[in-house]
């Protein structure tokens, strides 16, 4: 398994926590940065991860600032890349069932590492149950054609 991730200087001890417990699962990871707490910005991470979503060199991607808001509004506006802002393990869940997500989205100060990382599992193991969410989401993609 290949993901990619990325933080903001708020999500930086997260990041490099959560990507340990990955690596010493056999995951191989793609950091993004950033590479320090030094304050930076975060839609220029966002935006490098949701890049190599969209463009298919990376399957799945995790996303770490403060609230997670600002990076899901960034990396939402990437064709193929559904985002997903996830505080508890039901979202976490929903979230790769019904919506297919592939950019895993966290807050840094919403949600404790322990509870990232369970997040993280789950996230990682549930499977897209297709049928009626198919439907949903080739209606997303019939927007986004649109607008």
């Amino acid at each position: 398994m290949r993901v990619a991730i990325a933080s903001d200087h708020a999500g930086f001890l997260l990041k490099e926590s959560l990507k340990q417990y990955l690596e010493e699962k056999g995951v191989k990871v793609k950091d993004f940065g950033t590479h320090s707490r030094e304050s930076c910005h975060y839609p220029e991470f966002a935006r490098r991860l949701a890049g190599s979503i969209s463009s298919g060199r990376y399957p799945k991607g995790i996303l770490i600032c403060n609230s997670g808001i600002g990076n899901s509004i960034v990396a939402n506006r990437f064709k193929d890349v559904r985002a997903a802002l996830v505080y508890n393990l039901r979202a976490a869940r929903l979230s790769r069932e019904h919506n297919d997500s592939n950019v895993l989205v966290l807050g840094a100060g919403f949600v404790s590492k322990s509870m990232a990382k369970k997040i993280l599992n789950i996230w990682l193991r549930t499977k897209f149950s297709g049928g009626r969410h198919r439907v949903r989401l080739n209606l997303i993609a019939k927007i986004d054609k649109d607008l």
